[in-house]
């Protein structure tokens, strides 16, 4: 099992032996994230990568998660709950992400921000945020649910509303990202 497959595993069970392996399969996210790193591991058109794209499908259409297969994401990565999540194949998400559900991270085709967002470590993505535009979300934020970013935020930094107000805080992901695997 690589790093980032490791550090997905123990932020859901904090194990990462074969029994932590095994419980993980029964979690959404997890099961999701297994399929989707498995998929981009493989040698395009081998038969594990028809393998798992089948099976990345499936969940995709299943659980409402779109997250294509060379989305750049970070090790660590959680799902709190399932349903629709959608991330834009160019956007890049860094180490212990949480992400809630009914959540987009897109891209904007116009505008002195056209593209799509850089998120950094450590950040936690509240249900139905919406993250769009080459932004950069820096490490230590936490976007509360219902807001809307698209302009960049500073480290250490609590994000809320539409229009979104950033407020500086130390730690404010202290109590929310938990189980984290360094590597």
């Amino acid at each position: 099992m690589d790093k980032k497959l490791k550090a997905d595993l123990y932020r859901y069970e904090g194990l990462i032996g074969f029994k932590g392996f095994l419980k993980g399969l029964r979690i959404p996210g997890f099961r999701y994230m297994f399929f989707l790193r498995m998929a981009a591991r493989s040698k395009r058109h081998s038969l594990s990568w028809f393998f798992f794209t089948r099976l990345l499908s499936r969940y995709s259409f299943k659980y409402g998660f779109q997250i294509p297969i060379k989305t750049e994401i970070g090790g660590g990565f959680y799902i709190g709950h399932f349903g629709p999540i959608v991330i834009n194949e160019k956007a890049k998400v860094g180490k212990n992400c949480n992400i809630a559900h009914n959540t987009t991270i897109g891209q904007t085709n116009r505008g002195a921000r056209e593209g799509c967002p850089t998120i950094g470590d450590n950040v936690w993505i509240g249900t139905g945020a919406v993250i769009v535009g080459r932004i950069k979300i820096s490490s230590n934020v936490l976007i509360a649910p219902n807001s809307f970013v698209n302009v960049d935020v500073p480290e250490n930094s609590i994000v809320l509303g539409n229009p979104c107000k950033i407020i500086s805080k130390n730690n404010p992901c202290e109590g929310y990202i938990g189980s984290t695997l360094e590597f």
